[in-house]
């Protein structure tokens, strides 16, 4: 008889599972058929972090962001994405909880980088933001050292829900594509390797591998989910925000999900 994954142990009983969900839309774009399966037989609490935008100016790749999800105030998105995620989450029996950390697009620096930060702030936004690009800062890699203390923030408030909800798995992100905010995210998970499993982001695992060196070093090996995929598309096309620029051909794959536990032993 197969030995069995961390999952599929948690699968035959009924203990919560928690899961950390960099943005509004992650955990079901990742792990939105497994959750949506799951729901019926236990509590899954879903905990997004990066809920908010900061007032603008913005940078030039926060502007494209609103232009792309076609709201120009990113306040008036940020509502909307919330409502959407709340009402996904809900019919798929599935309790949300929103952090209200700012999105990496939007995080400013503690401290301006000069005298006169407002003219710059107005001028070059690009100066006074944690991470000016997305594609030379957020799609990286680099986690920006001004960011510590709110992973601190984070790790308390996580550790804080494992112990109030008895979650007996804490799914994270593995940080497919290197986005910064799902590597904070895999960084708190990874603060309990004694329940943590770990899933591949989708849709950047569609032209991404997963970090192999991350992978060696902890010894998580695949395990794969491919039940209730037509469902899960249908919940995507829910984030009504964000599935014309994720998908702008209006297909979304029916790709299964996959997570990443400790070999079975």
């Amino acid at each position: 008889m197969p030995m069995q994954s961390r999952v599929e142990k948690s699968m035959a009983g009924d203990a919560p599972w928690l899961v950390l969900s960099p943005h509004l839309d992650d955990a079901v774009l990742s792990c939105g058929a497994l959750l949506e399966a799951q729901a019926r037989e236990r509590e899954i609490i879903v905990v997004t972090l990066f809920t908010e935008a900061q007032t603008a100016p913005h940078t030039r790749a926060a502007r494209s962001f609103l232009r792309q999800c076609t709201v120009a105030d990113a306040g008036e998105l940020f509502e909307a994405r919330k409502s959407e995620d709340l009402a996904v989450l809900e019919a798929m029996g599935v309790q949300a909880i929103h952090l209200g950390e700012a999105d990496a697009l939007f995080r400013r620096r503690r401290k301006p980088p000069m005298v006169g930060s407002s003219a710059w702030d107005r001028l070059l936004p690009e100066l006074t933001h944690r991470y000016p690009t997305y594609r030379f800062d957020i799609a990286m890699g680099r986690i920006a050292r001004g960011d510590q203390a709110l992973i601190r923030r984070l790790r308390t408030a996580v550790a804080g829900l494992i112990s109030q909800t008895q979650a007996e798995l804490l799914f994270c992100p593995a940080g497919v594509g290197k986005h910064v905010d799902h590597l904070i995210a895999r960084e708190l998970g990874s603060g309990h390797p004694g329940n943590v499993v770990m899933y591949s982001d989708f849709p950047y695992d569609l032209v991404a591998a997963p970090d192999q060196r991350h992978m060696s070093k902890t010894g998580f090996v695949p395990w794969i989910w491919d039940t209730g995929l037509e469902v899960k598309a249908g919940r995507i096309s829910q984030y009504a925000t964000q599935v014309d620029a994720l998908f702008p051909d209006g297909k979304i794959p029916r790709k299964p999900e996959t997570y990443f536990v400790p070999r079975p032993g």
